[in-house]
Parts: structure tokens; C-alpha cells; sequence
């Protein structure tokens, strides 16, 4: 959780009586995946997040809903206001055409709304990796049906 109690002396010493070799970003610093980080971020601020959870039961019925809306729903800044899966699914570039042709409507009736310059919606996401592979694998070829001998 961003922190202070990853880097204190008695998490160290646990993780040392666990034989758990810490790893840190940077030094003292415990944001090793920043993805994760911003989604714990995203879970802690949601305005039904509880101060505390009746039973087990009820957190994994509070997180199940969470990760539905945070994967669904919730539009990502990182990925150009999209929702994860929306990029999971390879629909990204239909969604930002769609919101150009919108914004171009909205430009085209009403310049005037639009000082600088007519308005774009944000690029498309870029892959992004914590650990890029040496080559990214590709996807096999979609099988066809054997030609007619």
C-alpha cells in the first residue's frame, strides 16, 4: 500500500526470518508494480469502500464487485480513459474512432466551444510491461480449413 509499512524494521525482520528477500523499485521504496499500486489505490479511495468487512465472505463479495467495475467499467487514465478490457479485447481503436467522430460533430456545430484547437480524444494505449520478455510471442495464425487434395 504504497509504503511505509512494506520498508518499517519489523517487516524487514520477518521477511528475514521467512528467508523473503525484499525487492524495491527504488531504494526504500516499495512500489514494485505500479499497476497493482494503482489498483490498491482505486479499491482504498471507491466511496463504498468499508472501514472494515464483517467476515471473509463479505470482502470477497465486496472485492468480486469492485474488480467487475474496475475492469468493466472504470476508465484508466494510462489507457487513454478505456477500460481494461476494452484493450484486453483488441476494441480500443474502434472506441477512440468512435469518440473522434463525436467530438468532430461537436467541433463542426460548435467551434466556438473548442479556443485552441478542435478537440482529439487521448492516443491509444501502448503495450506496457513490468518485465518485458526478450520477444513478445505472437498469436498463431487462426487455423483454416485443409485445402482439397
Amino acid at each position: 500500500d504504497r509504503g511505509s509499512s512494506m520498508t518499517s524494521k519489523p517487516v524487514a525482520f520477518l521477511f528475514a526470518d521467512l528467508g523473503i528477500v525484499q525487492s524495491h523499485s527504488r531504494p526504500r521504496t516499495s512500489n514494485d508494480n505500479p499497476y497493482s499500486e494503482s489498483q490498491f489505490k482505486t479499491l482504498k479511495y471507491r466511496p463504498d469502500f468499508p472501514r472494515t468487512f464483517d467476515s471473509r465472505e463479505r470482502a470477497r463479495v465486496w472485492c468480486r464487485e469492485f474488480f467487475d467495475y474496475y475492469n468493466n467499467d472504470h476508465r484508466h487514465s494510462g489507457i487513454g480513459l478505456l477500460a481494461p478490457t476494452v484493450v484486453h479485447h483488441g476494441q480500443a481503436d474502434a472506441v477512440r474512432a468512435a469518440r473522434a467522430a463525436v467530438l468532430d460533430t461537436a467541433y463542426a456545430a460548435r467551434p466556438e466551444r473548442f479556443v485552441r484547437r478542435p478537440p482529439v480524444p487521448p492516443p491509444s494505449p501502448a503495450p506496457a510491461w513490468i518485465n518485458q520478455p526478450a520477444q513478445v510471442p505472437t498469436q498463431p495464425d487462426t487455423p483454416t480449413e485443409p485445402s482439397p487434395q
